[in-house]
This record gives C-alpha cells, sequence and structure tokens, in this order.
C-alpha cells in the first residue's frame, strides 16, 4: 500500500463487533440498555454522595469521582457506536478519532489512579485506623485526585501527539467499536517505533506500577487483618475492602486479558469483543458491586428516594 500525501487521514471506518445488518438493532438494543444503566447507577452514587453527609469521607470522595470517571469513560465511545448503528454509518472523522482516544485514555487511566488511591485508602483505614482522619485529609485527597487527573491527561496528550506525526495508508479500517490506540497506530504507513515505545514505557509506569502498589497496599491490609484476634473484627476488616477489591480484580483481569490477546492477534474481531468488558461491562457493575453490601450506600439511596435529610 502506498502511502497518501498527508500528514493524517480525513477518516476512519470502524467495523464494529459485528458486520451482519441483522445483528444492529440487537447491538444497538443491548449497547444503548447497558450504557442506560451505566449512566443513571453512576449517577445515583454520585447524587447520594454528594446529598448524603455521613457520606462525606475520604473512601466515598473517591467512589463518588470513579463513578464520574466511568460515566465520561464509558460516553467516550458508546454514544458515537450508538448513533453508526442508527444512522448506518461506519465513518469517523479524524478529529473525533483522534478526541476519542484521548478522553478514552485520560478517563481510562483515571480509572486505573482512583483505584490504586482508593487501595491506599483502605491500607490507612485498616492498618493505621487512629490516624485515618489525620493522614486522609482533605488537602491529601485533593492532590491525590489532582495528580490523577493531571497524569491521566499527560500520557493522553502525548499519545495523541504522537499520532499526529504519523502517515496514514489508504486502508483505513478499525477492526473495533472506537478509535483504539493500537488499533490506530497499526493503520499508519510511517515507522511507528516511536509510538509502540511509549506505549510500553506508558504502561509500565502507569498501570502497572499503580497495579504492584495495589497489591502492596493489599499484603499489608490482609497481613494486618489476620491479626485481628476476633471473627467478627476480621469480617468487618475485609467488609470494608471487599468491594474495592473485586472491582480492582474486574478491571485488571479483564484488561490485562484483552492486552494479552491484542499482542498475540493485534487485529482480531474477538479482541473487540473482549474489550467489551472494561470498556462498557465493568462501568455498568461498578455501582452495583460497591452498593450491594455497602449499608452506607443503601441507607443514602432510601434516604435519597424518600427526600429525608
Amino acid at each position: 500500500m502506498e502511502p497518501r500525501n498527508q500528514t493524517h487521514a480525513s477518516e476512519f471506518i470502524l467495523l464494529g463487533l459485528s458486520e451482519e445488518k441483522e445483528a444492529q438493532p440487537l447491538l444497538f438494543g443491548i449497547f444503548l440498555s447497558m450504557y442506560l444503566v451505566t449512566f443513571i447507577g453512576n449517577l445515583l452514587i454520585i447524587l447520594m454522595i454528594i446529598t448524603d453527609s455521613h457520606l462525606h469521607t475520604p473512601m466515598y470522595f473517591f467512589l463518588s469521582n470513579l463513578s464520574f470517571a466511568d460515566i465520561c469513560f464509558t460516553s467516550t465511545t458508546v454514544p458515537k457506536m450508538l448513533l453508526n448503528i442508527q444512522v448506518q454509518s461506519k465513518v469517523i472523522t479524524f478529529e473525533g478519532c483522534i478526541t476519542q482516544v484521548y478522553f478514552f485514555m485520560l478517563f481510562g487511566g483515571l480509572d486505573n489512579f482512583l483505584l490504586t488511591v482508593m487501595a491506599y485508602d483502605r491500607f490507612v483505614a485498616i492498618c493505621h485506623p487512629l490516624r485515618y482522619t489525620v493522614i486522609m485529609n482533605p488537602k491529601l485527597c485533593g492532590l491525590l485526585l489532582l495528580d490523577s487527573f493531571l497524569l491521566s491527561a499527560l500520557d493522553s496528550l502525548l499519545h495523541d501527539l504522537m499520532i499526529l506525526r504519523l502517515s496514514f495508508c489508504t486502508e483505513l479500517e478499525i477492526p473495533h467499536f472506537f478509535c483504539e490506540l493500537n488499533q490506530v497506530i497499526q493503520l499508519a504507513c510511517s515507522d511507528t517505533f516511536l509510538n509502540d515505545l511509549l506505549i510500553y514505557i506508558a504502561s509500565g509506569f502507569l498501570i502497572f506500577i499503580p497495579l504492584i502498589s495495589i497489591i502492596l497496599s493489599y499484603s499489608r491490609i490482609v497481613s494486618s487483618i489476620l491479626r485481628i484476634s476476633s471473627a467478627g473484627g476480621k469480617y468487618k476488616a475485609f467488609s470494608t475492602c471487599g468491594s474495592h477489591l473485586s472491582v480492582v480484580c474486574l478491571f485488571y483481569g479483564t484488561f490485562l486479558g484483552v492486552y494479552l490477546s491484542s499482542a498475540a492477534s493485534p487485529n482480531s474481531r474477538k479482541t473487540a469483543i473482549a474489550s467489551v468488558m472494561y470498556t462498557v461491562v465493568i462501568p455498568m457493575l461498578n455501582p452495583f458491586i460497591y452498593s450491594l453490601r455497602n449499608k452506607d450506600i443503601k441507607q443514602a439511596l432510601r434516604k435519597l428516594f424518600s427526600g429525608k435529610t
């Protein structure tokens, strides 16, 4: 294939999850339903935490921001997919694709950092309970949130700027339902060594280091819990971090699974189907996971709908 005489393409073709016309109404219904559940569920979490003064703690502060990030993360990809199905078009402009890559990386990275910060919050709460309010003060919580956002924004910006330096070939079909970074880079005709190098470096610093931090935090947490003598105390300690640990396992488990499968078969449609888990399903499940066994959230939900303060 010969490269075009331009620095970037005018548009890309998103092949989606299926090219069968008969499957499009079903996909539209499924993804619209999941998006609405994700949006409403996470919005309820945010409203409950804002309106209930009992939930004005560091743990719920970070949870509300995680819910906000999940709404934005899903909104980056699903509405465009639904629009393309509705108008029977697979086209996304180059500018739209670059924008989608930026915000997908931004809110995906924010999710990643917030899960790390929440693990640290649980570590302080269980391992240093008497100093919890002193350590997790409002200033530190604000700085942790700001740092998480800035690091995610910087990472997204670097990847976007590196895409802008590429020249693209005439075959601009992306076997995905959104502009996934690796898929876009693979369409380039120019040398992508620096892009690939940036991905590996960013993955190491911004994904695996936070994951290692979470593992270390939970190793200390488990060690502290095992030293508790009473069974009731152990159960209470485990219950405070069980929801977060479930979300961490789902998020990193599916992400690493998709990452490994895409490395083995980069252009496979199966990779796009697998990525639905961490792009759509997990943000939809998070509100249920955090509220299923959380008495504070259940009580706040009753207050929200009853109008009581």
